[in-house]
């Protein structure tokens, strides 16, 4: 029992350890706190670094290629629309991919693993959230 107890605070000395070797930041953090929402809060530059520019505005950001979430369809060009939450297939109109699973708007909704079909109809709860809100009447 003795020894147990031993290795148990041996173990835990050694693990505590750990913390006190890591050495401080050479620049302090700011304290974090809670802000009113809607408040923007800059990060302070660190001394000796240059401030860049950015290059694009918010209104001007360019739409993803891809998703982070979902990979892309195979062998065709296409692009993530965040709004949608699919891939807009381009060079074919209303029609869209996300996980391993196309589907066409054509005054009304199908579906299908391969873009040649075959098509089954369905609802607007058969696809994705986006496509049902965006092509609802």
């Amino acid at each position: 029992m003795n020894s147990t107890v031993r290795l148990t605070l041996i173990t835990l000395a050694l693990g505590l350890s750990a913390c006190t070797v890591q050495q401080p930041s050479s620049y302090p953090e700011p304290p974090i706190g809670r802000q009113p929402p809607g408040t923007v809060i800059k990060p302070t530059p660190r001394p000796g670094a240059v401030p860049s520019k950015p290059t694009v505005t918010p209104s001007q950001k360019p739409m993803p290629r891809t998703s982070a979430s979902f990979a892309p369809p195979p062998g065709g060009a296409s692009h993530w629309d965040p709004r949608l939450g699919v891939y807009v297939l381009e060079g074919q109109t209303n029609t869209f991919y996300r996980q391993r699973t196309y589907y066409r708007w054509n005054n009304g909704w199908s579906w299908s693993t391969s873009l040649q079909g075959p098509w089954q109809e369905t609802d607007s709860s058969g696809v994705p959230g986006g496509l049902g809100r965006a092509f609802s009447n």
